[in-house]
């Protein structure tokens, strides 16, 4: 019986329009477009402003920790800051602690992982912590300089976080000027059989 039912759903759903579509899902998806493009707009206008010459890092947080609903965007920004945190500070000791080197990158966003997955254990935006300290990393590598790639790295997660902030203050903004309920998790995964 129950799987005669989401059979008829899935039908239902497949021959819905596309206003339809829109309609039952509260338009979550254009309010989503509106999110990341006045995230975008802060974004780049404010970095462009401190003569940041490449807000892409910026922009790609805004988008990670924006959502349409505001409480997945708190989660979001929750776990995406605090595992950028940790990726921060594994990245950030590698380089400090002796050369620069290329060996450094895997071990260090292994460890990354661990502290992330065993230590700190918020599963939401749990692969930020590899992704930052590979940021971090890469800066000092890539300039065989401590110094310049504690600066560099530095510089790439002030930005990370930056767009954290205006993701998620973005989403709140939004959910204030046009609130929409959360879509029910069965519609959002496609109301798979």
């Amino acid at each position: 019986m129950v799987k005669t039912q989401r059979a008829s759903d899935v039908v239902a759903r497949e021959t819905m329009t596309f206003k339809e579509r829109l309609l039952e899902d509260q338009m979550s998806g254009v309010r989503f477009a509106h999110n990341v493009a006045l995230g975008t707009a802060i974004v780049w206008l404010s970095l462009r402003a401190v003569e940041d010459t490449n807000p892409i890092w910026a922009i790609a947080s805004m988008i990670a920790a924006s959502d349409p609903v505001w409480t997945q965007a708190k989660r979001m920004f929750r776990g995406r800051v605090l595992n950028a945190s940790v990726g921060a500070a594994v990245g950030l000791a590698f380089i400090a602690i002796g050369e620069p080197r290329q060996w450094k990158l895997p071990v260090a966003l292994a460890i990354a992982t661990l502290v992330s997955t065993y230590v700190v254990r918020v599963k939401t935006m749990w692969r930020q912590a590899p992704i930052t300290a590979a940021i971090v990393i890469a800066s000092g590598v890539a300039h065989q300089s401590k110094a310049a790639g504690i600066h560099d790295g530095l510089h790439r997660v002030m930005e990370v976080m930056f767009g954290c902030i205006v993701g998620v203050s973005v989403s709140w903004l939004m959910s204030r000027a046009w609130p929409i309920a959360p879509v029910p998790l069965e519609t959002a995964q496609g109301r798979q059989p």
